[in-house]
């Protein structure tokens, strides 16, 4: 009489059957735990928890940086008659503005009424970035026809050259944290900052000109290159799109 075999389980391990259409199981790979929808739902909410806490770190950096950096900025470009220095601390105070906007957003994750707060925060930034173009444009333009010819600001050189570097590394950590929540209104504030590096650039160079070479006009000059850019921004966000044209 033949012996029947009976699987024996051995850790994750289960050794085969041999009894024909018994109907137990002849895999021998290990045993797989069954997760339950909830369970799985669960999962997903802490992961998305867990990326908005990220992200309102990131804001909260964003937020103390951009007021440091708009108050450097706005004192220094008074102290030197920098045009365009006082244009980039005004493009910090939006920033703060953005930042606060984007932490509100990021608190009311998962709710229905902070539609509209990113709408109104787009309307308002768009506004801020016309009038600050407007500024800047009519500035500019006035030192270049007065010949009005700006002081050297070291502490503007430091703080051009800090932002050059690090606010495109706070963009890129703003915009995977969007990216992972599927928020184009939070990918728009990490191009924001984006932007702001841009502008650290063409402010770094107009006051590295006008420190070496004298050249008194870089400073006017370096500020209307900066105001069609900011033009540009505040018009797309009337229009509740990014600067790269990402609608909300």
């Amino acid at each position: 009489m033949r012996e029947t075999e009976i699987p024996v389980t051995i850790g994750n391990q289960s050794k085969s059957c041999d009894k024909p259409h018994c109907g137990c199981s002849t895999g021998s790979g290990p045993t797989l735990p069954i997760v339950s929808p909830l369970e799985q739902a669960k999962a997903r909410t802490a992961e998305r928890q867990k990326l908005v806490k990220h992200g309102e770190m990131l804001q909260y950096i964003t937020i103390a940086y951009t007021s440091i950096e708009a108050l450097v900025a706005l004192i220094s470009g008074s102290m030197a008659c920098s045009i365009a220095l006082i244009g980039f601390g005004l493009d910090s105070a939006i920033e703060v503005t953005s930042g606060l906007a984007s932490l509100l957003r990021l608190r009311a994750d998962g709710k229905d009424w902070h539609l509209k707060a990113e709408n109104a925060s787009l309307k308002i930034a768009g506004w801020c970035f016309l009038a600050l173009a407007a500024y800047v444009g009519f500035e500019a333009v006035s030192a270049l026809i007065k010949h009005d010819e700006p002081s050297r600001s070291v502490p503007g050189l430091v703080l051009a050259a800090v932002s050059v570097i690090f606010m495109p590394w706070l963009s890129r950590a703003k915009r995977k944290v969007a990216q992972e929540l599927g928020s184009r209104a939070l990918e728009t504030d990490s191009k924001q900052a984006l932007f702001c590096s841009y502008l650290s650039g063409i402010l770094l160079a107009g006051l590295v000109l006008n420190t070496t070479l004298q050249w008194w006009w870089a400073d006017s000059a370096a500020a209307l290159i900066m105001v069609p850019i900011m033009a540009r921004e505040g018009l797309l966000a009337l229009q509740g799109k990014s600067c790269c044209g990402d609608e909300h």
